[in-house]
């Protein structure tokens, strides 16, 4: 039995101070987890110190957006998987559509990132996804498996609780559209299924498919009764604790 994961990807939101109170607000609301979700945050890279410190102990992990492709050296504003993994990070984005589109990142460096990710003892996050005109001309299970492969290309997790693949079609995300929960089974499925044959059938059956593309309140809990949709990489909706809140316990069966 897969353990849901919702995780909130930021972006480029929030000042130290404006997380520091989001964090103890989201505490006091959350309480006690609902039981069987894991829940995690992905602050851009200036505000994970203060995650560290007010995440202590609350059983709520967190994460980076995303990692260099080198362990160290001479890269001016690259941050490491070892910086994020020393502050006690669980998490890395690697491949967001976001990085893929304007920083014009190919699925090879992103298997570089997701290999020291790895290394360090994080657990990537891979992001896949199509855009819209993949999706209209009937293309997009192909695009996305050859995407999952170029991706992990050379990276091997050990296990299936060293990865969690994350399908984001680009079209949905943060515009308003969402897939169908048809759409994110029938490709979550697919996932799987690419996931068997490159690591084997036990693999993918422990490897946690998550959702992302405009999840709110509203869509979520349909989206989650995919069998292969094990939950949720949420953008907009978790800059506010109260929908974030609600996704949360929404994953939880609540």
């Amino acid at each position: 039995m897969r353990t849901p994961l919702v995780a909130g990807n930021w972006k480029m939101h929030k000042t130290p101070s404006e997380a520091r109170v989001w964090f103890n607000e989201f505490l006091d609301e959350l309480g006690a987890a609902p039981p069987g979700v894991e829940v995690a945050l992905l602050p851009s890279h200036p505000l994970l110190p203060v995650a560290a410190e007010e995440l202590a102990g609350s059983g709520v992990a967190f994460g980076a957006q995303d990692v260099s492709a080198h362990a160290w050296g001479a890269y001016t504003g690259e941050v490491s998987a070892l910086q994020v993994a020393d502050l006690g990070a669980r998490y890395a984005v690697v491949g967001h559509s976001e990085r893929r589109r304007y920083w014009r990142e190919p699925s090879e460096l992103v298997a570089a990132k997701a290999d020291q990710a790895l290394k360090a003892g994080l657990t990537p996050i891979l992001c896949v996804g199509e855009p819209l005109e993949v999706r209209e001309a009937g293309g997009a299970v192909a695009y996305v498996l050859d995407q999952l492969r170029r991706s992990l290309a050379g990276v091997e997790p050990g296990g299936p609780d060293r990865l969690v693949v994350a399908y984001e079609p680009v079209w949905a995300i943060g515009t308003g559209r969402t897939a169908t929960p048809a759409d994110a089974e029938t490709m979550a499925a697919a996932l799987r299924e690419e996931l068997a044959v490159r690591y084997g059938a036990g693999f993918a059956e422990g490897v946690r498919v998550l959702y992302g593309g405009s999840i709110k309140p509203e869509n979520f809990a349909e989206i989650l009764a995919g069998a292969n949709v094990d939950g949720g990489l949420v953008g907009g909706a978790s800059l506010e604790v109260a929908s974030f809140l609600r996704l949360v316990l929404l994953a939880g069966g609540l």
